[in-house]
C-alpha cells in the first residue's frame, strides 16, 4: 500500500539506545550512529509529493509504536493529500482500460472508480499497518538496510515483504518474524474488497489476483525506500 502520513510522527529518534540491546545480529537492526551515514537517511517524502514517512533511516533508533500510534499512521497514510492525487490516477487508469464495464461512462464511471480506488487503498493500509500489526505485534515501519552491494540491499528489500521485526519487548529485544502484516494482511484486504465490487468479481481467482498484485507493489515500494537516500543524497541533496 501506498504509505502516508503527516510531518513529526514515527521519525524521531529515541534519546536511549538501549532499544537494541539483545537484537544487534539482525540484518535490519539500527544502531545508533546514524550521523555516520548520511547516505541513508529518509525524507519526509520523495521526489517532493510521494509519502515515505514508514521509512527508518539506516542505523536510527526509533521507541517502539503503540496501538495507537500504528492507527494513527494508518489514517495518516490514508488521508495525506498524495493519497487523493494517487487514487486519482489509479481511478484514471481503470476507466481508461474499462476495467469494470459495469462501472459506466463518463464523469460517473470516473466517480465509481475513484470511490471503489479509494476504499481499496484504505481498506489495505488498515489490514497491513493497524489491524494485523497490533494483534501480531509487528513493527509495520520499513527500516532502510543503507549498505553493501546492489544484490544485497535489493534482496534485503523484497525480503522484507516476508521477514518483518516484532515490536521491543519489555527487554528492549526485537526480532525478526514472518511478516503478517504484509501476506495476512493484504489477503484480507482482498477478501474485503469483494463486498463492494460486481458480484461477478466475487471469485477465488480475481481476489488471488488482487493479493498477489498488491504484495507484489509493495514489494517495488520497499525498492524504491531502499535506494531513495542514495538517489537524494547524490542528485537532489534535498533533507526532510
Amino acid at each position: 500500500m501506498i504509505a502516508i502520513a503527516l510531518p513529526g510522527f514515527a521519525q524521531q529518534p529515541s534519546s536511549s539506545t538501549s532499544a537494541t540491546q539483545g537484537s544487534s545480529n539482525l540484518p535490519d537492526n539500527p544502531t545508533p550512529n546514524a550521523a555516520d551515514n548520511p547516505s541513508g537517511q529518509q525524507t519526509k517524502r520523495i521526489l517532493f509529493i510521494i509519502p515515505n514517512f514508514r521509512s527508518v533511516s539506516a542505523d536510527q533508533v526509533l521507541p517502539p509504536q503503540s496501538s495507537k500510534e500504528k492507527f494513527k499512521l494508518m489514517l495518516q497514510d490514508s488521508f495525506d493529500y498524495s493519497a487523493f492525487i494517487y487514487v486519482g490516477v489509479l481511478a484514471g487508469v481503470s476507466d481508461a482500460e474499462k476495467s469494470y464495464p459495469e462501472f459506466g461512462h463518463g464523469a460517473a464511471a470516473y466517480g465509481r472508480y475513484y470511490w471503489h480506488e479509494f476504499a481499496d487503498n484504505v481498506n489495505g493500509n488498515i489490514f497491513t499497518e493497524a489491524v494485523v500489526p497490533v494483534i501480531t505485534h509487528e513493527d509495520p515501519r520499513y527500516y532502510t538496510l543503507g549498505r553493501g552491494g546492489i544484490i544485497k540491499r535489493s534482496v534485503y528489500s523484497v525480503g522484507r515483504l516476508v521477514i518483518t521485526r516484532t515490536d521491543l519487548t519489555a527487554t528492549n529485544d526485537a526480532h525478526n518474524t514472518f511478516n503478517f502484516s504484509e501476506i495476512v494482511g493484504n489477503g484480507a484486504a482482498a477478501g474485503v474488497s469483494t463486498l463492494y465490487y460486481p458480484t461477478r468479481y466475487r471469485t477465488w481467482t480475481k481476489t488471488g489476483q488482487k493479493w498477489i498484485l498488491q504484495i507484489g507493489l509493495d514489494g517495488v515500494s520497499n525498492l524504491v525506500k531502499e535506494y531513495w537516500p542514495d538517489v537524494n543524497a547524490h542528485i537532489f541533496h534535498y533533507s526532510n
